[in-house]
């Protein structure tokens, strides 16, 4: 009987629209508005009891450490600020540290990339023909070294397998991937060596763009010059 019941097409209510003569007064809420607002009103009713509840079973007399080194600010806990939280000397320190790293990342990615050019210089210049060939007169020298140059441009993508010509065109982009390495390594390097040498004593100031002699991208400093005592 209810799969009678729902078969038949029933009426579709609509709600009726803001009269003209009430436009004045601003929206008409429909139905449909009303539960998402009455929604959203009971969520925060909830969210506001559960927050209420909290606070009148928190022990008064319940302590952590973090108090200690927490401070309010306008109604808001802020950590203490761990700015000295280093000395001058343990900052330097751990600069150096960071810039050894740097510098031995750098010199290894440079071992690496000699390495691999080496190899594959080897092997562009590995001779495909072995061939000797012995001519009569000067004339036919030449036309034996220009034929045996012309075969080995034909020979050369032709006597080397797949599988090595895949390899090479693997060495090349690696290659080309550690010289990327390297250059950002050593723009990282340069930037180290400057920020911790901008940390030491003595006075500097930065110059101008007419008072560099070499134009550069990056910033340039000069130390006043001490008498060494």
């Amino acid at each position: 009987m209810s799969s009678l019941r729902n078969a038949i097409p029933r009426r579709t209510h609509k709600e009726r629209s803001q009269p003209q003569s009430r436009k004045k007064y601003g929206f008409l809420e429909k139905h449909k508005d009303y539960v998402v607002r009455a929604k959203n009103f009971h969520k925060k009713e909830e969210t506001l009891r559960r927050l209420k509840e909290k606070a009148a079973f928190r022990n008064p007399d319940e302590f952590y450490f973090k108090m200690v080194k927490t401070r309010t600010v306008d109604g808001v806990h802020r950590p203490e600020s761990q700015a000295n939280k280093y000395t001058q000397e343990e900052l330097m320190l751990m600069k150096t540290q960071d810039i050894g790293y740097v510098l031995q990342k750098l010199q290894s990615e440079k071992k690496k990339a000699e390495k691999l050019t080496a190899a594959l210089h080897s092997l562009d210049s590995h001779p495909l023909n072995r061939h000797i060939y012995y001519a009569e007169d000067r004339e036919e020298a030449k036309e034996l070294t220009l034929l045996s140059s012309e075969n080995k441009i034909v020979t050369a993508s032709e006597d080397v397998p797949d599988h090595i010509k895949r390899k090479t065109a693997s060495s090349y982009r690696e290659l080309e991937a550690r010289k990327n390495r390297i250059n950002q390594l050593e723009k990282l390097y340069a930037d180290m060596a400057l920020q911790k040498e901008l940390q030491k004593k003595g006075r500097k100031r930065k110059l101008r763009e007419d008072e560099i002699i070499c134009p550069t991208t990056k910033s340039v400093y000069k130390w006043r010059s001490e008498r060494k005592r």
